[in-house]
């Protein structure tokens, strides 16, 4: 009876600390890309500024979602929603709509260069967790990071 229980205690305490070793990326010693489409990308920059998240504020992040071709996020201060077009590597986005709230300055400083961003995109590239937004020219507009939400 003492040995049924040790094994079930082993057994859960397998479980719990697999459970606590968070996501892999990596499946046979190779990078796993994140999916462009349906992944929740938190913005880290944009141009040559670090994205910045002020108290009591959404941190600036997209989402494409892939059935309807629609953009939703945050840009750190209003929400924005829109449309975008893809094609292999390249992404263009349709007008952006936000909401009007007022933030302070450096937030509403990285929303303006957000959405500017936005506008300049003509390519993006995945590698691992990181998403890449380029322009028409080469010059890396901004990037992200994956994050998992559950």
């Amino acid at each position: 009876m003492k040995h049924k229980h040790s094994l079930a205690a082993l057994l859960v305490g397998m479980l719990a600390m697999a459970g606590c070793a968070g996501y892999d990326t990596t499946y046979g010693g190779a990078t796993v890309n994140e999916t462009l489409e349906n992944t929740y990308w938190k913005l880290v920059t944009v141009g040559e500024h670090k994205a910045v998240v002020v108290d009591e504020a959404r941190e600036a992040h997209l989402v494409l979602h892939a059935e309807d071709s629609r953009l939703a996020g945050s840009t750190g201060c209003n929400r924005m929603m829109g449309e975008y077009e893809r094609d292999g590597d390249r992404l263009r986005f349709g007008q952006v709509a936000t909401t009007m709230m007022a933030c302070p300055g450096e937030v509403m400083g990285l929303e303006r260069e957000f959405l500017d961003a936005l506008d300049a995109v003509a390519s993006w590239q995945v590698e691992g967790e990181t998403l890449t937004l380029v322009d028409g020219e080469g010059e890396v507009r901004a990037r992200f990071e994956a994050v998992h939400l559950y």
